[in-house]
Order: structure tokens, then sequence, then C-alpha cells
């Protein structure tokens, strides 16, 4: 009987932690106000505050900070030194611009309103000026804006918020003179920073050298399962070990990240840590609603409505003025600081963080995080009633801020395999210098290709959460060059059925496939031998007739007669009648010369070998 107790007791908070997701989730994300939202006000309600459910908050919040550190490692596998390089400008320029100008704002409200010290004044001012990444690219998202000129500069100041998060957490015990105090003894200072130096090298050299054979042993093995568990230990194994050398896990995690941003096998490690990061962050969310002091809040519900309504103003007219000064138009600027003001995730762990510093007492950090929760229910709202100003300002002659496209972008293509057909058609698109990603599934193929200078991912198409990382939902063409004509037809449906706006172009393995993958939604096909053997036919009737371009003309011909026969059998026909062949040349002959021997086919020879064209296995199948 103890044990079943032991079990209910276990199992009873994890019901109402998931009930209450899924009762609060989808209801909030209706109304447009996101799942962030959702999960504080399901947390107010199940805490404390509330319904008092859940008796012990802080034993959930234990758990659920492994949602930071999980959120931090992907925000470190976004962190390519060449996606850094090529929005350095928009990066360093609007991203430091807008955190100085936040912060210094913020920090004089908080300093002379709050009645905070100046070093807490400061923690409170950086951790307000964060933006919830979560809801502003959701909003982005929603908007269909992600690969717009504005989308990209707010994604710029994203960026170089999730590049400061590490730095502020580990700087907030230096602030508060706690760990690793400067002593004036060389040898003493030191010796206390060994550790850190030690753990950092110690990641950055695992992360060099060992985590790619790693992941490629896993690979060939093909235990999925295992290769997620490998995931979990890197990045939870890089927190402990900066934890232990003095510093934030989040750190850890983020370092990792950034090790891992340009291996083969990113795009599969974010697919598989994506789940445990999005449930744990939802747990840290509800944990954050569950500590907020409802009478602490119902106190002080004047002054949190008016610092909630302050900091989101301040920070919709500065980012605003900044996009402006840097070249935007003035509804680009506008549906860009909108998604901007909620405050940011970390200031839910930035806050605790300096109250355990003593950096502020704890009431404040409680009143601080109750506004960073408000700012955050009331942002998307803002955000929405923003929106639709900025489109009424484009009645005066600008482009709609969401219609608008990235200048210079050329588009992007996701490319499904990298067998010998893959290999070619990436080689054309390279040629143009297109932005392309290649995922394959085969670890020698990856490998293969490295050594020629080509950069490809491990991923398994046929896995959304694996084409999610690896772009789909922005690219511009999806390309299925996959050798297999099931894993093609599985990656056609669930793109169609997922990503509407690409085009999917795919390589078909015979005709009745070609025609399966028309049914299924592809925007284009090809067989993978049709094109290589007419222009094979085309040479050899030069050769014989000496004429270019008749053989090329009949070569025209043929195509054009097979692509009327696909619309055809597409439409519910069968092959191709009588009226839709094209009888052979008539030339006149010797009188000597056999029919049998007449140049062509006859009519009811040509059906006979178009109908005749192999369904199952041929040699070629591969190619």
């Amino acid at each position: 009987m103890p044990e079943h107790a032991h079990e209910g007791t276990f199992l009873v908070p994890v019901l109402i932690f998931l009930a209450a997701a899924v009762a609060a989730v989808p209801l909030f994300r209706l109304v447009g106000l996101g799942a962030v939202v959702g999960y504080l006000l399901a947390g107010v309600a199940i805490g404390p505050s509330g319904f008092g459910a859940v008796s012990d908050p802080a034993a959930a919040a234990r758990i659920a900070q492994f949602g930071v550190v999980l959120l931090l490692f992907i925000i470190g596998l976004e962190l390519k030194p060449s996606r850094l390089l090529a929005m350095r400008r928009d990066i360093t320029w609007l991203g430091l611009s807008q955190m100085a100008a936040c912060s210094a704002a913020i920090g004089l409200g908080a300093f002379y309103i709050l009645g905070l010290n100046v070093r807490g004044a400061a923690i409170a001012a950086v951790a307000l000026a964060f933006s919830a990444t979560a809801i502003a690219l959701q909003l982005l998202e929603e908007r269909g804006s992600l690969q717009s000129p504005y989308g990209r500069r707010v994604f710029a100041m994203l960026l170089f918020q999730d590049i400061m998060v590490a730095p502020v957490l580990a700087a907030i015990p230096l602030l508060a003179g706690g760990a690793a105090p400067v002593t004036g003894n060389v040898q003493a200072d030191l010796a206390q920073l060994a550790p850190a130096a030690l753990a950092v090298a110690a990641v950055v050299l695992a992360g060099r050298y060992a985590l790619n054979p790693l992941f490629r042993v896993l690979a060939n093995a093909g235990a999925r399962e295992v290769m997620t568990a490998a995931a979990l230990l890197i990045v939870l194994g890089a927190a402990v070990l900066i934890e232990w050398a003095g510093m934030s896990m989040a750190l850890g995690a983020f370092l990792a990240g950034v090790l891992l941003s340009e291996s083969h096998f990113r795009h599969e490690l974010e697919a598989d840590i994506e789940p445990f990061r999005g449930l744990l962050m939802g747990l840290f969310f509800m944990s954050v609603g569950m500590e907020i002091d409802g009478p602490l809040v119902l106190k002080n519900a004047g002054l949190l409505l008016a610092l909630a309504a302050g900091v989101i103003a301040l920070k919709t007219l500065l980012v605003f003025c900044l996009m402006r000064v840097s070249g935007s138009r003035s509804a680009e600027a506008l549906a860009g600081a909108s998604v901007l003001t909620p405050a940011g995730e970390f200031a839910f762990v930035v806050f605790p963080l300096a109250a355990a510093q003593g950096l502020m007492s704890g009431e404040k950090a409680s009143l601080l995080s109750a506004l960073a929760a408000l700012t955050m229910i009331a942002g998307p709202v803002v955000a929405n009633a923003l929106q639709h100003v900025s489109k009424r300002l484009c009645s005066k002659g600008e482009t709609p801020p969401d219609e608008a496209m990235p200048d210079g972008l050329s588009g992007s293509v996701l490319v499904i395999g990298f067998g010998r057909f893959g290999q070619i058609a990436v080689q054309v698109l390279l040629a143009e210098r297109a932005d392309v990603t290649v995922i394959d599934n085969d670890v020698d193929q990856i490998r293969a290709a490295a050594r020629f200078g080509f950069k490809i991912y491990y991923g398994d198409g046929m896995r959304l959460d694996v084409l999610r990382a690896a772009g789909a939902a922005d690219a511009r063409v999806i390309a299925v060059c996959v050798d297999k004509k099931e894993s093609a037809t599985a990656i056609v449906e669930i793109a169609r059925a997922n990503f509407p706006l690409a085009k999917i172009h795919v390589r078909a393995y015979d005709r009745r496939h070609a025609l399966e993958l028309m049914q299924k939604g592809a925007d284009f096909q090809m067989r993978e031998t049709f094109e290589s053997a007419l222009a094979f036919g085309g040479v050899t009737l030069e050769a014989l007739n000496e004429d270019r371009d008749l053989s090329m003309q009949v070569v025209d011909e043929v195509r054009n007669r097979d692509i009327e026969r696909l619309e055809i059998q597409q439409a519910g026909g069968d092959y191709a009648p009588a009226s839709q062949s094209v009888e052979p040349r008539v030339r006149p002959e010797p009188l000597t010369q056999p029919a049998s021997r007449s140049r062509g086919l006859n009519r009811e020879t040509e059906d006979i070998v178009e109908a005749s064209e192999p369904a199952g296995p041929r040699p070629d199948a591969a190619e």
C-alpha cells in the first residue's frame, strides 16, 4: 500500500500539469494570445494563488530549469558562424542599440519608481529589455513574415539578445561580488579560474573532435532512440560540467549548441531535442505562473498595470525609431516593433537568480516577475492592434510589410537526398549561388560529400520534425531527390500537407510513380532516366542522319507527346490513344528495301512500347 501511495503522489501532479496545459494552451492560441500566455495563466490557476492544486511549485521549477537549458542549446545550434556573418550589421547595430536604449530607459524607471539600487536596477533593465523569442517568432510565423525585410531585422535583434543571455547569466554572480572574486593574488585568481577554463576547454575539444564521430557511429547503427539519448547526454553533460566549474548550466548548453552548429547532424539533433524542449519550457512557464504571488499582485495591481503599459510603450517607441533610422519604412518599423514588446522568457530566470545573489529583495523579484508575465499577456494583443495600424499606413503608398521580400533574396531550396541525382541537381543550384540546404540519411554519403566541399546534414526526410528543423517552412522549393519511390511519395505527402506555400519538385521512379506523385500534389516531377534517355536517343539519331536540328526537333516532339499522355492519364484516361501518337516521318525509300526496315515505329508498335514500361524493379532503379 505505501508503494501505491507513492505512485499516486507522483502521478497526481503530473496529471494536473498535463490537464492544465491541454485545457489552456489550445484556448489561448485560438484567441491569438499564444501558448506562452496559456502556460503562464494555467500555472497561476493551479498554483497557490489559484486553486492550489499543486502545493510545491519549487519542485516543478527545479525540473523546469532544464527547459531553459534545452532552449539555449537550440539557440546555439542556430548560431552558425556563416549566418552570423551575413547578418552582422543588423545584429551588431540594431541588436546592440535596442538593448542599450531599452535598458537605459527601463533602468531609470526601476531606479526611481521601484527604488532598486544601481545593480538591481541594471539587472531589471536588462531582463525587461529582452523580448520573448517564443512569442515574437510565433507572431512572425503567423503573419508569414519570417523572410520579410522587417522579419529579418527582428530576428537579428532576437539573435543578439540570445547571444547576450549567457553573458548576462554569468555576470549576475560577479555583480553580487560572489563567484570568483578578484583577490589581488595572481596565483590565487588563476587557481579560481582554472576549473572554468578546463570545463570550457573540455566542451570545446569534445565538440570539435568527438561528437561527429560519435553520432556517425550511432547513425550507422540505425538506433534512432539512442541518438536521442546521446543528444540529451551531450546537452545535459555540458550543462552539468559548466555548472560544476562555477558558471550557469544554460551557458554550458549554449556552448555545446554553438559547437554543433556546423555539424552534419545538427538538424537531426534539433528535431530530437525539440519535443523535450517544448514540454519542459511549457512546464517552466507554468512553474513561473505558480510562483506569482497573488496577494502581492493584487496589492500592487495599479502599479503593475502602469509599469506594464510603460514598458510596452517604451520598447515599441524605441524599436520603431531604431528601425526607421536603419532604413525601414514606417509600416515595417511599426510591425517589427509590435512583436518585441513582451519581456523575454529569461526574465523569469534572471529575477530569482538576482534575488538569490542579494541584488534585490525577494518581494521586488516577485513583483518584477509578475510585471514580465503581464507584458507577455498583453504583448500579443498590442502586437495585433499595431499590425492593423501598420496596414493602414500602407494606404499611403507603402508596400505591406508582410508582402515585401527580403532584399537580394533569390529564394531557398531544401534538397532531400544527395545521391547521384541530387548531386547533379545541387551543382546547378550552387552555380547560381542559390541558398540550398541538403539533408540525407546516408552517413557514408555525407562523409564522401564533405571531401568535395559539399555541406550536407544528416536527417530523415520522412520525419516532419526533421523537415521543420531543416527549414522546410521557409523554403521556396522542396526538391525530393531520394532513390526510393515509397520514400519520395511519403515525403511529398508530408510536405504538401504541412508546407503548402513551397513548390515540390520530385525525382520519379517510373511513369506510374510520376502519375502517383502528380496526384499527391507534386508541382513538378521527372522520371530519373527520361531526360537522359531522350538526350541519348537524340545524339544517336544525329549520328544516323547527321542533322542536329532535325534530331532536336524529334526529341522535342517525343517529349511533348509524353507530356500530353501524362496529362490525359492524370485526368483518369488510359494510355494515350492513337490520336495522340506521332506517326513516323514518311521518307522515300528504294523499292528494294524491305518494308520491315522502314525507319521509325508504326503506331501500334509505339503504343506497345509505351504501355510495356516495367512497373517493378529494374537495374537502374538506384540512379
